[in-house]
């Protein structure tokens, strides 16, 4: 074949064992620095396993658990990918879901952060969300939602009314939006609860802190939806 023919042509070569290698090489190089830019870097001594667990199963284990109501939060595993999430709904109040709003009744369960709580959640998550050693992790939380106390029957309250007989009130479940007041018959009055924004995949019974007892001739007086009131254990 004449020189000008060949040099025409360009023969494939295949690559070579070391081309390869290098190849493989740079992906693996390019998947380590994807996998390190996907993690935020540590900046907070503070971890899942020594305070941020124990917030979680103290304030969150009642509906985020395994058969609760919500998505499972009790493990480092499980909570690590909602972390901005959840500093997110705590900042804004969402989380944990409380919808009494605060200064009007006493209520005991009340699941609300502290705010030096709502610090060491935020600070933990911007400070890159480490899990600690595990060796720390306190146990787990026993408390959940009463199924007894939510299915005790109560009085319904559906507009405001008069006591023909005394009564003594240890909870209130809303029904939505309201607020309920007794006006005793000594002329003094006593705000029970206010809940101005209802959610109501949320919803609950407001346990009073102590059982309130209103006497026969106590006016309770209702705006908005209406509620139930659980009377006291027998």
């Amino acid at each position: 074949m004449p020189a000008w023919i060949r040099s025409s042509f360009k023969l494939k070569r295949r690559p070579s064992a070391a081309a390869n290698s290098a190849l493989l090489l740079a992906i693996m190089g390019i998947m380590a620095a994807a996998c390190l830019q996907a993690h935020d870097p540590i900046t907070t001594n503070l971890t899942w396993s020594k305070e941020i667990s124990r917030v979680v199963y103290e304030h969150c284990a009642e509906c985020h658990r395994d058969g609760g109501r919500a998505f499972s939060l009790m493990t480092y595993e499980a909570a690590r990918p909602w972390a901005k999430a959840i500093r997110d709904e705590v900042l804004n109040r969402r989380m944990p879901p409380w919808d009494a709003v605060k200064g009007v009744g006493e209520f005991r369960d009340d699941p609300s952060l502290s705010l030096p709580e709502m610090d060491l959640i935020v600070n933990w998550v911007e400070g890159g969300a480490p899990e600690g050693n595990p060796i720390y992790l306190p146990s787990t939380s026993k408390r959940e939602a009463s199924v007894e106390d939510a299915q005790r029957p109560g009085i319904e309250l559906r507009e405001s009314m008069t006591l023909a007989a005394p009564i003594t009130v240890a909870g209130i479940r809303p029904a939505g939006a309201l607020e309920v007041a007794a006006l005793l018959p000594d002329g003094s009055v006593r705000r029970l609860i206010w809940i101005r924004r209802f959610r109501p995949e949320w919803n609950r019974t407001y346990w009073l802190r102590a059982p309130m007892r209103f006497p026969k001739g106590t006016r309770l007086v209702l705006t908005g939806a209406g509620a139930t009131l659980v009377p006291n254990a027998p």
